[in-house]
């Protein structure tokens, strides 16, 4: 049975979190990027054909069964191709087999000039490959359309993170008098303590902690791994948990989720966007100097144990990353940093100056 296409969430209540929802920035779009924008709105709200409707939902399908997607990409899957897809019903393409590198590269042309960013071109890229790769597999075709086409040059940029400093007043901000204030507090203090992403955290359940102070998650295509949990992370979740039972009286019982670790204000178990809800109106009560999503702690956590010394192999393993480069461009040191742990480590680092030589000579005429 093939799946049901994903349909693009919805705005949710902000009352989960007591705070409205931040207000989308759109930036203004020049005429000829406004009318690509146009039409790729067009092909969101234009129904698809049986045919490419039924590879749509054989290919969710293949994701979630066979690749062990989350909801969140299987739901990137059925944006991206739901367009693509409508893309090719305006030529008339109707086989699958058709479907050759013009068709692709006038659908990223399309993108590009809609001055979309050069990371959201190589994430839609990374979609299409996936779909064409699974046809290969199919044996549904013998050659790859997107061999020619590489993947755009993005900048390089620096993640943001916060300094120990503003970490501390960040997990001090929610209001330990109430229960919800209580759950935010662990929240922060749990993403800093573990480096989790936002799904691994909402994923987890009562039972996912042991007595050893370990956490259990699950990461992309539901890989298992372990991570120690901090002092002060196991106080915070002591003292949520001491309150969590308020939030399951109020829960209607078709909507509970008695078994989740963290719960919204009617019981049921808290979604990623209610988290980053809570780290903005917590990141802006706190001024800090950059406004960080709740994946900047994860950059945090990481910056902050490879500042401290930590191999960089154990944060590879810690935050779940399949290739060490990953992990290498995840991590940020300053130059400053840098520099010390040069000058202490290379035994030819620092530089003799010109009057260290004279010294070393007359001392050793005078031994003589």
């Amino acid at each position: 049975m093939s799946a049901k296409r994903p349909v693009p969430v919805d705005e949710r209540s902000s009352r989960a979190t007591g705070t409205p929802p931040p207000k989308r920035v759109r930036k203004k779009l020049s005429g000829r990027a406004a009318e690509a924008h146009d039409a790729l709105e067009t092909f969101r709200t234009t129904a698809l054909s049986p045919v490419w409707d039924r590879w749509l939902g054989r290919f969710l399908d293949y994701a979630r069964g066979g690749r062990q997607a989350s909801e969140h990409t299987l739901r990137a899957y059925g944006r991206d191709l739901q367009d693509f897809f409508a893309y090719l019903d305006s030529f008339e393409v109707q086989d699958v087999q058709e479907v050759n590198r013009f068709h692709l590269r006038g659908f990223l042309s399309l993108l590009y000039e809609q001055e979309m960013a050069a990371t959201t071109l190589k994430r839609k890229l990374s979609c299409f490959r996936s779909f064409f790769r699974y046809l290969m597999r199919c044996e549904i075709l013998e050659k790859n359309p997107l061999e020619a086409i590489d993947n755009p040059r993005a900048p390089q940029l620096l993640p943001r993170f916060l300094e120990r400093g503003e970490v501390e007043r960040l997990v001090h901000i929610p209001d330990l008098t109430t229960v919800l204030g209580l759950r935010d507090r662990a929240i922060l203090e749990l993403l800093y303590a573990t480096g989790a992403r936002v799904s691994e955290l909402v994923g987890l359940n009562l039972d996912a902690f042991s007595g050893d102070g370990m956490v259990r998650v699950f990461g992309k295509r539901r890989k298992e791994r372990l991570i120690p949990v901090g002092r002060l992370a196991r106080e915070a979740l002591r003292d949520y948990l001491a309150k969590r039972r308020e939030l399951l009286e109020k829960a209607d019982p078709e909507t509970a989720a008695p078994h989740a670790l963290f719960l919204n204000y009617k019981g049921g178990r808290l979604t990623d966007r209610s988290v980053r809800r809570i780290v903005d109106k917590c990141v802006l009560e706190a001024a800090t100097r950059c406004r960080i999503s709740p994946h900047g702690l994860r950059h945090s956590f990481a910056t902050h144990l490879l500042e401290a010394g930590a191999d960089i192999r154990e944060i590879q393993e810690l935050l779940g990353h399949e290739s060490l480069s990953t992990t290498q461009r995840y991590t940020h040191l300053d130059i400053a940093s840098m520099m010390k742990v040069y000058n202490a480590a290379h035994p030819r680092a620092r530089a003799v100056s010109s009057a260290e030589p004279a010294v070393a000579a007359e001392k050793s005429v005078n031994r003589r």
